[in-house]
C-alpha cells in the first residue's frame, strides 16, 4: 500500500511537470520567460507556429496566423484568425503564421480550465513489461495451485487411510475411533499445507517489482534530464536499435553567432565590416532583416546593450544587424508590413512584403542559401549596381557555400524584389503568393552552431552499445556532413559509401521497397523535410528496428508518433511535438538521450535480476514442501514462516534488486530484441544450480536431521522443531546470501558497487535482524525454537556456500539458442509424430 501510494505522489509530481508549460511574455516593453501558472490577465503573450496558446486572448497582432482547435471542438478544420475572429481559447495550437494576444482569462477561468476541471487523467498505465509479467506470474500460479491441489488430494488420502502420524508418532486418524471434531481439524491442518504452497508460488511480487523500478528510474530520469509522459517507453528506450536525431540544439548548443559574410559577391573580413559597401545595399539589407523576422529587439532606455529575443537563427541573424548598424525600432517604423510567409521547413524559407512608399513594395525573402540562390536572377555588386546572374557567378556562390558548409555553418541567403503597390491584390490578401522566381541576391551569412561538449562520446557510447545514431536535419548536406563528422557519427570508412549520406529530396523519391534497402545504410540525411523523417522512421520500422526519434518542431508531431520512442525537446521544442512525445528531454542535450538508453536498460536489467531471485526462492520452497509433504505428510516451512519468506522475496527484495543503478557494463550489451525471452538462459543456470544446491542440502536435514545433530534424547516434537527451525533459518539465508548474485547475473565480480546501493545494504541488513529477532524472540508466533551457535554458524554457512558455487556457476557455458525454444521444438515434434501414429491406427 505505501508502495502504491508513493508510486501515486510520483506520477502525480511528474504531470504537474508535464503540465508547466514555459511562454514568453511582453511585460515593460521587454519579451520574458515565464510559466503558465503565473500569466495574468493583461498579459502580452507573443505566439508563434507550434506553440500552445496558454489562455483565452484576444489576438492584437498576426500576420498568416491559424489555429488549430480540435482539442476544444473535435474538428480538426484549421481556423484563420484576423481583427474580424480574433478570440483565441486556451489548449488550442498554432497552426501557422505568428503574432501576439492580449490575456483573457487564466486558469480555470478559460475555457479549456473548465474542461480539465472536470478530468482526471489516467496514471494506470500498464505497460508491455507488466503484462509479460503478468502473463508469467499467472503461469507459476497456476502450476502452484496444481501442484498444491495435487498435495492436498495426497495428503487427505494418506490422513483418511491412517497413513499419517502425529508429532508423538502415534496415527493421526483412526477410522471408527478418531472424532469428527479432530478428524475435522486435521483435515483443516492438511488444507493450510496446500495453502501455505500456493502462496509460495504464486509470485505476486512480479507486478510490484516493475512498478517499484519504473517509479525509481522515473525519478532518476528527471535527473538526468528527462521526464518520461509514457511509462511504456522507459522499458522500449532500453530495447532501441537506432536514434534519429535532429542536428540544431540537440547534437549542437543552438548558440549561434553569424562569423561569415558574404555582401555584394565579396567575403567580409571581419563579418560586420559593411564600410566599403553601398548604402543603398546596406539600407535594403537591414531592411530585409528587421522586417522578415519573428524575433524582436529591446533597446533600455537608459542607453545600455540592445536585448535580442526569437528563435536561435533570428537571434544570430538580429545580433549581426546590429553590429552593422541596424536601428530595429527605426527602420521597421520606416515601412509597413502588408503580407508575411513565415519559415517554412520545406521551402526552407521565409518571405515578408513591406510598402516603401505609395508606389512600390519590397518583398525580401531569407533562408537556405543554395535554394535562395537558386530563385536569383541578378546580384548587387559593391557599388549598389546589379548584374545579371551569369553561371560563372552561381557557380562562384554556389563554392562559397559550400566552403560555408564544410566548415560545418549553417547558410542563410537575403534577397529580394520590387512589385508595383497596384500588383497587390486589396481583399483575400492572405492568400496572396509572394513571388519568389525574380530576386536579387543581397548576400549571404554563414552560422556557427558549435557542437555540445561530450556529444563525440556519447554518440561513441551510442556505438559500442549496439545503437546505431543518424544525423536527419534540414541543413545543407555539405553542412550536415561535417557537423557529422564534428559528432562521431561519421568517419572515412562512411563516406566511401554513397547511401551513407543522402538528400532528403532523393530519399523521397524511391519507391518504398528501395527506401527499405537503403534505411539500414543511412547515416546522415541533410535538406530533409518533416515528412522525409516520417518515412525514414517508416523504412526502419519495416527492418525490425525499434526507432528511437528526436524532434522539436510541430511537423515533427508525425515522426515522433510514429516512432517507437518520441523525444521531444524540453527548451527549443513546440507542445505539439511535446504532446506527440513519450519523453520528454528537458535540456536538449543528447547526452541527456543516452542517459535515458542507459536507464532503459537499466529498468529491464533489474526486472531480470528480480525473476530470477524470486523464481530460485518459489523452485526452492516449493520442491522441498512438496517432497517432505507427500513423503512425510508433514512440511518443514510452515504457514507464518513462509509469509515471511515472501516477504523478503517479493516486497523486500523488489526494493533492493529494483533499484540498482545503471551499471557502465549496460553500454557494452547488445539491445534487447523485440521477442527475446524474459528469462534468458543464463538465467536458468543460475537459477538451477541454486535451487538444485538449496533442495538437495535442506531435504537431506529435513530427512536426517535428528541423526546429523544427534537430536536422538530430546522428545520427537522438539526434535523436529529443532530441525524444522534449522531448515527455515539455513532456507532464509541461502536467499540473503543469493541476492548478492542475483545482483550480476553474468558477472562473476558480485560485489562491485555493492557499498553505493545503500538501499539494498539497508534492506539485507532489515532482513538478517529481523530473522534473528525471529528465530530467538518471535517462537512462539512463528513455531520455531532457539538454536545454538553452532546451528547459526551452520545455517550462515550453508547460505554463504551460495556465493562460491555461483562463481563456478557462471563458467558453465551455455547455449545462444533460448531454453524456451528448445521446449518448443519438442512439442512441434511430437505433435506431427503423434499425428502420423493415429492416421496408422485409421489405416
Amino acid at each position: 500500500a505505501t508502495s502504491d501510494y508513493r508510486q501515486s505522489l510520483q506520477f502525480q509530481h511528474l504531470n504537474e511537470e508535464k503540465q508547466n508549460i514555459q511562454v514568453e511574455v511582453i511585460r515593460g516593453g521587454k519579451r520574458v520567460g515565464a510559466s503558465i501558472f503565473d500569466l495574468v490577465v493583461g498579459d502580452v503573450v507573443p505566439l508563434k507556429i507550434g506553440d500552445q496558446v496558454p489562455a483565452d486572448g484576444v489576438l492584437i497582432s498576426g500576420h498568416s496566423f491559424a489555429i488549430d482547435e480540435s482539442s476544444m471542438t473535435g474538428e480538426s478544420k484549421i481556423v484563420h484568425k484576423d481583427q474580424k475572429a480574433p478570440m483565441l481559447m486556451s489548449g488550442c495550437k498554432v497552426a501557422d503564421g505568428y503574432g501576439s494576444m492580449l490575456v483573457t482569462g487564466v486558469g480555470t477561468n478559460t475555457e479549456w480550465g473548465m474542461l480539465m476541471a472536470n478530468l482526471s487523467e489516467d496514471i494506470g498505465e500498464e505497460t508491455p513489461l507488466q503484462v509479460r509479467l503478468n502473463g508469467v506470474a499467472t503461469l507459476i500460479g497456476i502450476v502452484g495451485l496444481s501442484v498444491a491441489g495435487v498435495v492436498l488430494v495426497v495428503l487427505w488420502i494418506r490422513y483418511f487411510t491412517g497413513h499419517s502420524n502425529n508429532p508423538d508418532g502415534t496415527t493421526a486418524f483412526v477410522a471408527g475411533t478418531t472424532g469428527a471434531k479432530q478428524g475435522f481439524m486435521g483435515a483443516i491442518s492438511i488444507f493450510t499445507i496446500a495453502v501455505t504452497i500456493v502462496v509460495v508460488a504464486v509470485p505476486e511480487g512480479l507486478p510490484l517489482a516493475v512498478t517499484l523500478t519504473l517509479a525509481y528510474s522515473m525519478r532518476k530520469m528527471m535527473r538526468d534530464k528527462a521526464l518520461v509522459r509514457r511509462l511504456s517507453s522507459c522499458e522500449t528506450m532500453g530495447s532501441a536499435t537506432t536514434i534519429c536525431s535532429d542536428k540544431t540544439g540537440t547534437l549542437t548548443l543552438n548558440k549561434m553567432t553569424v562569423v561569415e559574410a558574404y555582401l555584394s559577391g565579396t567575403k567580409l573580413n571581419p563579418c560586420d565590416n559593411t564600410g566599403m559597401m553601398s548604402s543603398s545595399v546596406a539600407s535594403l539589407l537591414v531592411e530585409g532583416i528587421a522586417q522578415n523576422t519573428a524575433g524582436a529587439v529591446f533597446s533600455p532606455e537608459n542607453g545600455g546593450a540592445a536585448e535580442v529575443a526569437g528563435a536561435p537563427t533570428e537571434k544570430a541573424i538580429l545580433s549581426w544587424g546590429l553590429k552593422i548598424g541596424m536601428n530595429f525600432n527605426d527602420v521597421r517604423s520606416k515601412s509597413s508590413v502588408l503580407r508575411v510567409l513565415p519559415f517554412n521547413s520545406v521551402k526552407k524559407c521565409g518571405g515578408v512584403a513591406v510598402q516603401v512608399s505609395d508606389t512600390y513594395v519590397h518583398i525580401h525573402w531569407k533562408g537556405a542559401a543554395e535554394l535562395v540562390l537558386a530563385s536569383c536572377k541578378s546580384w548587387f555588386s559593391i557599388d549598389g549596381s546589379v548584374h545579371p546572374m551569369s553561371s560563372d557567378k552561381y557557380n562562384e556562390l554556389k563554392r562559397s557555400i559550400d566552403d560555408m558548409a564544410m566548415s560545418s555553418l549553417r547558410c542563410i541567403a537575403f534577397a529580394y524584389c520590387t512589385c508595383e503597390l497596384t500588383m497587390v491584390p486589396r481583399e483575400d490578401l492572405d492568400k496572396w503568393q509572394l513571388p519568389d522566381d525574380n530576386l536579387t541576391l543581397l548576400g549571404m551569412v554563414g552560422i556557427k552552431d558549435p557542437c555540445r561538449p561530450g556529444v563525440r562520446d556519447a554518440v561513441q557510447l551510442c556505438s559500442a552499445a549496439g545503437v546505431k545514431v543518424r544525423m536527419v536535419t534540414g541543413d545543407n548536406v555539405e553542412t550536415a556532413k561535417a557537423i557529422a563528422f564534428e559528432c562521431g557519427i561519421l568517419n572515412a570508412k562512411d563516406v566511401a559509401s554513397e547511401t551513407t549520406i543522402i538528400e532528403g529530396k532523393v530519399f523521397r523519391e524511391m519507391s518504398e521497397t528501395a527506401r527499405e534497402e537503403v534505411a539500414d545504410k543511412i547515416t546522415v540525411m541533410g535538406r530533409s523535410s518533416p515528412n522525409d523523417k516520417l518515412l525514414l522512421v517508416q523504412a526502419l520500422k519495416r527492418k525490425g528496428h525499434v526507432v528511437a526519434v528526436t524532434g522539436d518542431g510541430t511537423n515533427d508531431a508525425p515522426a515522433l508518433h510514429e516512432a517507437d520512442i518520441g523525444l521531444s525537446m524540453g527548451i527549443s521544442g513546440t507542445e505539439v511535438a511535446k504532446e506527440s512525445s513519450d519523453i520528454i528531454i528537458l535540456d536538449d542535450d543528447f547526452t541527456s538521450v543516452v542517459k535515458v538508453v542507459r536507464w532503459g536498460r537499466s529498468v529491464y536489467a533489474n526486472i531480470q535480476k528480480f525473476i530470477q531471485f524470486q523464481l530460485t526462492v518459489n523452485v526452492a520452497a516449493l520442491v522441498i514442501n512438496v517432497v517432505a509433504a507427500v513423503s512425510s505428510g508433514a512440511v518443514p516451512l510452515n504457514a507464518v514462516e513462509l509469509l515471511w519468506v515472501n516477504l523478503i522475496m517479493d516486497t523486500l527484495g523488489a526494493l533492493a534488486l529494483a533499484t540498482e543503478p545503471p551499471t557502465d557494463n549496460l553500454m557494452k550489451r547488445h539491445p534487447v530484441g523485440r521477442r527475446e525471452p524474459l528469462v534468458t538462459n543464463i538465467m536458468w543456470r543460475n537459477l538451477f544450480i541454486q535451487a538444485l544446491y538449496q533442495i538437495a542440502v535442506l531435504l537431506v536435514f529435513n530427512f536426517d536431521g535428528k541423526r546429523i545433530f544427534q537430536l536422538h534424547n530430546e522428545s520427537r516434537e522438539h526434535a523436529d522443531k529443532i530441525k524444522n527451525t534449522f531448515v527455515f533459518n539455513a532456507f532464509v539465508f541461502c536467499q540473503i546470501f543469493n541476492e548478492f548474485n542475483a545482483r550480476k547475473p553474468e558477472e562473476k565480480n558480485v560485489f562491485g558497487g555493492v557499498t553505493s546501493n545503500r538501499l539494498f545494504m539497508g534492506i539485507v541488513g532489515i532482513t538478517t535482524v529481523l530473522q534473528i529477532l525471529i528465530i530467538e524472540f518471535l517462537g512462539k508466533f512463528f513455531g520455531t525454537v532457539r538454536l545454538g551457535w553452532k546451528l547459526w554458524l551452520l545455517s550462515v554457512a550453508i547460505g554463504a556456500v551460495s556465493w562460491p558455487l555461483a562463481y563456478v556457476g557462471k563458467s558453465i557455458p551455455v547455449p545462444a539458442r533460448p531454453f524456451q525454444d528448445y521446449l518448443k521444438h519438442c512439442c512441434a515434434w511430437r505433435r506431427p509424430r503423434r499425428r502420423d501414429e493415429e492416421q496408422g491406427g485409421k489405416s
